[in-house]
């Protein structure tokens, strides 16, 4: 193919933010011992300046899971998206847990991370789209799919490990990583096969719209456009891992100034959780909002809920296994209040996820309780 320096220069204006990226990592690392030691103000400076780096860089993986989404429909097209922010999630975990972080920074992660998901993507999600399309459709049974896998993963890792004596935790912690592995080994068969029509709804004017019903009605909303070659697909998922190795250099950084900055501050380790959690969901609040806002509930419903199982059940086996090869545990069972809080998120879900569609006051109550999840942090619960 001949070699166009217009469209190298547009595609180089397309990745804008991973070339900041790169550049945020080279200068993060020159910089981070004179930073560190300018105090904590300059640290936290640069925890912000690099987790909006971080942010950015996710956009662009979560974009380049879209255009795969986009190539291959639904169901897979969600569940790139979403394997894609948990990979991110997962990394970033993985990096602060190495550098000292908190012994509940995993179960306070996954915690923050259904809040953001069930609460805040689909609630604001439901609400906003409620308000412009009055009740908005789905398929019911994907709603009642997502929630029993939900409530099972994280009862097993993180409500039963409060009864587990400290001696035995690495027997539970193997179980675990084994439960979770057939849990989702078994969900995903289903998903990708006799069960694929649980995950997806036919959008009558959709089909009538399009050339090819089935396809019209399982595209992502504003997916990105393909030209059909096979390099923009192969290109996305260079970019794809080149994002997902940059957020974890950036992250290693972050975590640097991170330390320095709130050491001594006596800052409520959720805080950190909810960093973390909000990072890998930034991509999917955007992608909801639009699905909601074109009247395509059921992508809303596979991005929140599919994220929460993902979160769960595929973040839990790999800490767990990094905790049994360092032979460093750390807490997994969730506080009563978080516990409290996932119980009355699961409870309004199966209720307003029964009939097959979701209005603005059903969208207001997750969102309630999403804020209510940000004030109870605020406060140290």
């Amino acid at each position: 193919m001949a070699f166009r320096p217009g469209s190298f220069l547009s595609y180089l204006h397309a990745e804008l933010l991973m070339i900041t990226g790169v550049l945020a990592a080279i200068i993060g690392f020159a910089l981070e011992h004179s930073l560190i030691e300018a105090g904590r103000i300059p640290a936290l400076m640069a925890t912000v300046v690099l987790i909006g780096v971080i942010a950015g860089v996710s956009m662009r993986v979560a974009h380049h899971a879209e255009v795969l989404a986009h190539k291959v429909g639904e169901p897979y097209g969600t569940m790139i998206l979403t394997l894609s922010a948990v990979l991110v999630e997962v990394l970033i975990l993985a990096i602060l847990m190495a550098n000292g972080a908190g012994p509940t920074l995993v179960r306070d992660t996954i915690y923050a991370a259904v809040m953001i998901d069930i609460n805040g993507i689909l609630g604001l999600a439901a609400l906003v789209g409620g308000l412009k399309h009055g009740e908005q459709p789905y398929n019911d049974d994907s709603g009642r799919t997502y929630l029993v896998m939900i409530a099972t993963a994280m009862s097993i890792s993180m409500i039963v490990p409060e009864f587990v004596p400290d001696d035995r935790w690495h027997a539970y912690s193997a179980f675990t990583i084994g439960a979770m592995i057939v849990l989702y080994a078994l969900f995903l068969r289903r998903q990708v096969g006799e069960h694929s029509y649980f995950f997806s709804y036919s959008y009558p004017k959709a089909k009538a719209e399009g050339s090819d019903g089935h396809a019209a009605t399982q595209a992502l909303p504003d997916a990105p456009k393909l030209d059909g070659d096979s390099e923009s697909v192969t290109a996305s998922i260079v970019l794809m891992v080149v994002g997902v190795v940059l957020i974890g250099a950036i992250a290693e950084v972050m975590s640097q100034y991170l330390n320095a900055g709130i050491e001594g501050l006596g800052a409520p380790i959720m805080l950190v959780a909810i960093v973390v959690a909000a990072l890998s969901a930034a991509p999917e609040i955007l992608t909801a909002l639009r699905a909601a806002l074109r009247n395509r509930m059921q992508n809303v419903i596979n991005i929140a809920l599919g994220a929460s199982l993902s979160t769960v059940i595929l973040t839990v086996p790999v800490m767990e296994a990094i905790a049994l090869f360092t032979g460093q545990p750390f807490v997994m069972a969730m506080t009563p209040v978080q516990t409290v809080m996932v119980a009355v998120t699961l409870f309004v879900a199966a209720i307003n996820l029964i009939d097959g569609e979701t209005n603005a006051i059903e969208g207001m109550t997750h969102f309630v309780l999403f804020a209510t999840f940000l004030m109870l942090s605020m406060i140290g619960l």
